[in-house]
């Protein structure tokens, strides 16, 4: 029976209401549409069912490296290879090694590669001794103020070299403070203290100015060492010598092969330092392009050296990154 309320036109079908489900009949078929999202999904049209929608190409991530590359190539390679093709360039004209030859050759460039490479492995040796002490004093042995000193230790990597030259100058330089006690006390007409001026003097100078870039790293792997090891191995019977070579030193490997890298490097390219320092009988690769370019004005010499020492800088940095590598940096 239909409804006077809705008259049905001929043609039509009657649209009844849903009757509401007792709990025997089961649930009620979804009536939900399907979902119209995602990548194969189509929308009905007059014309019949659209083309699957395609997601637009992708630009290659090597496209985007290209700009830094780009400047990184004309902020530094650019400048490096101008240096090497002046290295190739003599001055009487044309494209030869001979620059190269004339160097080689010469005392002055030996014992300049003598005394840069010495004083880089000493200034790194005692770097790592001195740091290691220190770093495991400031880590390990509480004392009031000890937290300053691993704050300040980050501080000190801001100074730039030459200021600690000059303090050393200021305590033991022929007219420092260490002299001028000395002959207050005795009369004498100088001090003992002239080292400053010798190679002993530049190497402390570099031990001084480069231990807190070998402390800094132990410091962190310190913090990371856990304390129940060494109650442990003291409990156990263990001395602190044995304590600190089969439990610290293990643990600091990493941060001493990373530390003592980056000073090695960094010792081969100082130049402040020996400037400042005074020390006329020591010469290094820095030391010595200065020389040459600015001095002599003899600019393939110049950059002949200057080649030499990227060469060993580059090659002492790949070896750094294989010793990372292999002690797990």
């Amino acid at each position: 029976m239909v409804s006077a309320a809705h008259p049905v036109t001929p043609g039509t079908r009657a649209v009844t209401a849903p009757r509401p489900r007792t709990g025997g009949e089961g649930p009620a078929p979804s009536a939900t549409a399907p979902s119209a999202t995602g990548p194969s999904a189509t929308a009905p049209s007059a014309g019949g069912p659209q083309a699957p929608v395609r997601e637009g190409r992708r630009v290659p991530r090597f496209v985007w490296a290209l700009p830094p590359v780009a400047l990184l190539a004309l902020v530094f390679l650019y400048p490096l290879a101008l240096v090497v093709q002046q290295s190739v360039s003599p001055d009487e004209g044309g494209t030869s090694l001979a620059p190269y030859g004339d160097v080689f050759a010469s005392e002055s460039f030996r014992s300049a590669l003598t005394t840069t490479v010495w004083l880089a492995v000493g200034s790194t040796a005692g770097c790592l001794v001195l740091g290691f002490v220190l770093a495991m004093v400031i880590a390990f042995v509480p004392f009031p103020g000890g937290k300053a000193v691993a704050k300040f230790i980050d501080v000190f990597l801001s100074f730039p070299s030459f200021l600690i030259t000059l303090a050393l100058l200021f305590i033991y330089g022929n007219v420092g403070m260490a002299n001028g006690l000395w002959t207050d006390v005795t009369g004498g007409s100088s001090g003992p203290f002239d080292f400053l001026t010798t190679p002993w003097g530049v190497l402390l100078a570099e031990i001084t100015y480069f231990t807190p870039f070998v402390m800094r790293p132990l410091l962190a792997a310190f913090s990371q060492l856990d304390s129940a090891q060494l109650e442990v191995a003291s409990s156990l019977g263990a001395k602190p010598a044995r304590i600190v070579r089969q439990v610290i030193v293990p643990e600091a490997l990493p941060a001493l092969a990373a530390g003592g890298s980056l000073v090695l490097v960094m010792c081969l390219n100082e130049f402040g330092i020996v400037l400042f320092t005074g020390a006329k009988g020591v010469t290094t690769l820095p030391m010595l392009v200065y020389s040459k370019a600015i001095l002599e004005s003899d600019y393939p010499a110049a950059c002949v050296v200057a080649v030499v020492n990227i060469a060993i800088s580059v090659g002492l940095y790949s070896l750094y990154r294989m010793v990372s590598r292999r002690v797990g940096a």
